[in-house]
């Protein structure tokens, strides 16, 4: 899951920076949904009879919807490397989650890293110009970030309670056909009202960014499908390990973001950022171990 999501957050990023981050939303979540449905047909798996499956399964789309929003949002308007790593501590936030929401349990040594990995966080996020009076965030991505990584941290418990009632394929196909039926329903109004308030010849041109509009579909059909295998992996990781365990494996795909984006896109870090990254880091393996 993480090694998907790490890769789909580039091809997301720079699709969301040509046309938009709720058009990169709703493409996404459209082409995961017809896999799954696809997945489905072929298996010949029912449509869940549980109402608690399919009401947690819906209530797990709405909230997907809100956090793939928030982070493609966060991805176009700031700096990939930062905001991915943000949304990495969902990692951290899903440990706390667990335990209180959940009744796992946590021992002090993963307690520590918690707070590690949260202080790590902050300075990844928070940019330092002469003293207190000059600390800001990094980026207005920062913001994006720290609702996506709340709303990801609820999906994956979420996703937990859901598969008590069902399997991971029905559970995913229930929530990802509610995020679809959102984020597809948002982007027609956005877009029809757009199309109201500007010159039609306005209206069509697509924003500036370093993807054509080719390369743009590409990105999103990619993206659509390393979402959908990262949905598997983390879905069966579910319901074979603890909720935590699942939830902060799962976060270090953002990682591979942003090694990306400092690699292959030239986007720099300050110092205290990669101390941020170096504390999270630290904190997410101080919380893995037993």
């Amino acid at each position: 899951a993480a090694l998907s999501w790490g890769t789909m957050d580039v091809a997301s990023a720079l699709a969301s920076r040509r046309v938009g981050s709720l058009a990169v939303t709703a493409g996404v979540v459209v082409v995961s949904g017809i896999l799954l449905i696809l997945m489905t047909v072929i298996g010949g798996t029912p449509f869940p009879a549980d109402p608690g499956a399919i009401a947690s399964s819906g209530l797990l789309g709405l909230i997907g919807a809100g956090a793939y929003f928030a982070y493609f949002t966060g991805l176009q308007v700031g700096p990939i490397s930062v905001v991915s790593g943000m949304v990495a501590a969902y990692g951290g936030l899903t440990v706390v989650l667990s335990v209180v929401l959940r009744g796992e349990t946590l021992n002090l040594t993963q307690a520590f890293g918690a707070a590690i990995a949260t202080a790590g966080v902050i300075l990844t996020g928070v940019a330092f110009e002469g003293g207190l009076r000059g600390t800001r965030f990094a980026s207005p991505g920062v913001v994006f970030a720290v609702v996506a990584l709340v709303l990801f941290s609820l999906m994956a418990i979420t996703t937990d309670i859901a598969l008590e009632s069902a399997s991971w394929l029905q559970v995913l196909l229930v929530s990802r056909l509610a995020t679809a039926a959102v984020s597809v329903t948002l982007a027609a109004i956005v877009l029809a009202r757009r199309h109201a308030v500007r010159p039609a010849n306005e209206a069509s041109r697509g924003g500036p960014g370093p993807l054509g509009r080719g390369e743009v579909v590409v990105a999103i059909v990619a993206a659509g499908i390393l979402d959908v295998l990262g949905l598997m992996s983390f879905a069966v990781g579910l319901e074979r390990a603890p909720t935590w365990l699942v939830g902060l494996a799962s976060s270090f795909g953002p990682a591979v973001t942003i090694l990306v984006a400092v690699a292959l896109l030239g986007e720099r870090l300050k110092p205290i950022q990669w101390v941020g990254l170096a504390g999270v880091a630290v904190g997410m393996i101080a919380i893995a171990l037993p």
